[in-house]
């Protein structure tokens, strides 16, 4: 077992593109930047978290689609406080929300 790795399940969605979501599908193994947290009263996420994105038995997602997903992420400054199941957090290109997703087993 990988220790520098921590593997989730979990119900990963991506926005439609009329609410600002990509307009192309994504691919098994997406690495988008997760955010778990913003600033008070703001849009501003305090840090990003590096993880990929892994569906089984499917290659894309488009937008406005949902699936069980398996995410990994590099087990990288306090990212484990954050761990837990129905935990939901949301998925980042750059400054663009594209997507959210809630944890249903660790």
């Amino acid at each position: 077992m990988n220790t520098d790795l921590i593997i989730i399940k979990a119900k990963f969605k991506l926005y439609r593109t009329d609410i600002g979501g990509r307009k192309t599908p994504i691919i098994s193994g997406y690495r988008p930047n997760h955010v778990f947290e913003y600033k008070e009263n703001s849009n501003d996420f305090i840090a990003t978290y590096i993880g990929d994105v892994n569906f089984e038995g499917q290659e894309f997602l488009s937008p406005g689609e949902s699936i069980i997903a398996t995410v990994r992420f590099l087990r990288h400054g306090d990212i484990e406080r954050f761990i837990q199941i129905g935990r939901i957090w949301w998925i980042h290109e750059g400054r663009n929300k594209i997507g959210e997703a809630e944890i249903i087993e660790i």
